[in-house]
């Protein structure tokens, strides 16, 4: 055996090699597709090995990657829903204003970008957020259409603009 290669077995090693049919059949299941189920079964190795963390692979080892798996699969539906959604607004778009191939790609990923970034923050701030930001709302009209006091709206505003800044 080379130097470089350890002299024991590799936990994640035998955890692919001992449960990667069963979640490849598991999530072929849910997604139904077998180049998106693949996908997600390396996805979720993937998330073992960067979490630089100690799973005890060897108690339930199916239960840890149905739940990191599962996590995925409603990452990947919310994706397509997201993409579904772009491409109908498109649809309508007369032929040379159709976004190239290159650009709905773009745009799709800032897209994917932004949904993950509204997902993650708490329900009000996401509200007052899009109240701000997509319906023009000023912030003395979002406290009171909410009933919270201005200094609440303009809080969560900073908790938002903090987000966005990650984001990018």
């Amino acid at each position: 055996m080379p130097a470089f290669l350890p002299n024991y077995p590799d936990p994640v090693a035998s955890l692919y090699s001992d449960h990667h049919p069963w979640l490849l059949s598991w999530l072929r299941r849910r997604v139904g597709d077998t180049f998106d189920a693949a996908d997600l079964a390396h996805d979720t190795f993937v998330r073992i090995i960067a979490a630089r963390r100690n799973f005890d692979l060897k108690s339930e080892p199916r239960a840890l990657l149905t739940h990191i798996a599962k996590g995925l699969v409603i990452d990947h539906w919310r994706r397509q829903d997201v993409e579904r959604a772009y491409l109908d607004a498109i649809a309508h778009l007369p032929e040379p204003e159709v976004p190239s191939p290159e650009v709905r790609h773009l745009i799709l990923e800032a897209l994917h970008r932004i949904d993950a970034m509204l997902d993650a923050m708490r329900g009000p701030t996401r509200e007052i957020f899009l109240l701000s930001q997509l319906d023009g709302l000023t912030y003395q009209s979002i406290a009171d259409q909410m009933g919270v006091s201005l200094a609440t709206v303009k809080r969560h505003m900073q908790t938002a603009f903090v987000a966005c800044m990650k984001a990018l």
